[in-house]
């Protein structure tokens, strides 16, 4: 394929830019499916037209391609689709949509990422080349995966993609002993934490957070309270009160607590409460590594742990953490505080990500070294 013009250049740059910001919208809530977006352009430069657009749909189908088509409906014919994720080649509920993309007459595809999936994994591509679409594959930039990096993770290790989100103090220090809480990060920052707790599949914390806290673990922004995540306790000892906020609330927002107690009948309250159990083996290393590869076989691709140092430092001894979220205060908490782990304090293993400040705070994102990538 001839390498494109500058101004066609310019043209797969901005709408596969869209394209990433309309998948987006469903990030969190397209189950086993990522998140993918789709847009279908007729012309190009000033005269460029978008005719149709489509992001997978709830619970993961139909996928975007297909919403996109019907979006356009005869207009597709000719025209550039700009899909952040290679089009399916395999049979499934629906078929492939590559296939349905040749079929609409769409004449050139970007794609924004290869797929992994061993049923897909270059053969959408080769099935539109195939067919005479001419394909551009716009392999680039480090976020392009991010839409649906827990997809990823899943395929590429097994498990859920981990971000590790703390809140540190100008000293060091992510809370004060003796039990009182302590607000470190400030409303902005909070808003943003709300906002990426809305596209997680699960928020985690460890039960001493849990009991000193009384958190709920909800998403609290205006109009995305319906997108509050799965709430996990990891609670070896099934520590949690039953008057705990998380299992009060457990009928409205699904809350798991992943303890060595799930087939024991001291967790028969929990379940009458609401809760579902998580059967969790130990607190070790090899045994988070099993409860996380449980994970998605009930539908979990992405978890924040939010817990306390004692959560941070298993997780992150165990490996099992792919982005760490800082967020530095400006609050001085003193000699009680509670050190932060050394492990968020200096990322070993992870490159400098995103960083950016929200109010008084400073927001600031780790990326893994080897993180999974498209096409990994």
């Amino acid at each position: 394929m001839a390498e494109p013009s500058s101004r066609q250049d310019a043209d797969d740059r901005r709408f596969m830019a869209a394209a990433r910001r309309l998948s987006l919208r469903h990030v969190g809530l397209t189950a086993e499916n990522p998140s993918v977006g789709t847009i279908l352009v007729q012309g190009t430069g000033a005269g460029a037209e978008v005719v149709g657009r489509g992001v997978t749909a709830l619970g993961g189908r139909p996928h975007s391609e297909r919403v996109a088509l019907r979006d356009a409906g005869t207009a597709a014919r000719g025209a550039t689709a700009y899909v952040t994720l290679e089009p399916c080649a395999h049979q499934g509920r629906t078929g492939p949509c590559a296939n349905a993309l040749v079929a609409a007459g769409v004449t050139r595809v970007v794609i924004g990422a290869a797929d992994p999936d061993p049923r897909v994994n270059g053969r959408g591509i080769a099935t539109l080349r195939g067919a005479g679409v001419d394909v551009r594959e716009l392999f680039e930039g480090e976020d392009a995966g991010r839409p649906f990096e827990g997809f990823l993770s899943r395929l590429c290790r097994g498990r859920p993609h981990v971000t590790l989100k703390m809140a540190i103090s100008a000293d060091g220090a992510v809370g004060r002993l003796g039990g009182d809480r302590v607000g470190v990060s400030g409303p902005i920052a909070n808003r943003q934490v709300h906002l990426m707790r809305a596209g997680m599949d699960a928020i985690m914390v460890g039960v001493g957070t849990a009991i000193a806290d009384d958190p709920l673990l909800t998403c609290r922004l205006p109009g995305l309270e319906a997108r509050s995540p799965i709430r996990i306790v990891v609670d070896p000892q099934l520590r949690l009160p039953l008057g705990a906020r998380l299992v009060q609330t457990a009928d409205a927002v699904p809350t798991l607590i992943a303890t060595t107690h799930a087939a024991d009948a001291a967790a028969d309250p929990y379940r009458k409460a609401g809760c579902g159990l998580l059967p969790l083996e130990g607190y070790d290393a090899d045994h988070l590594r099993a409860m996380l590869r449980f994970m998605p076989s009930v539908g979990i691709q992405t978890v924040m742990v939010e817990g306390g140092p004692a959560l941070a430092n298993a997780f992150l001894w165990a490996g099992q953490v792919d982005r760490i979220v800082a967020l530095r205060s400006e609050l001085v908490i003193g000699e009680l505080g509670i050190p932060a782990p050394a492990g968020v304090l200096k990322p070993q293993g992870f490159r400098l990500g995103r960083s950016e400040r929200f109010g008084t705070d400073v927001w600031t994102e780790w990326e893994r070294n080897d993180a999974c990538s498209p096409g990994s």
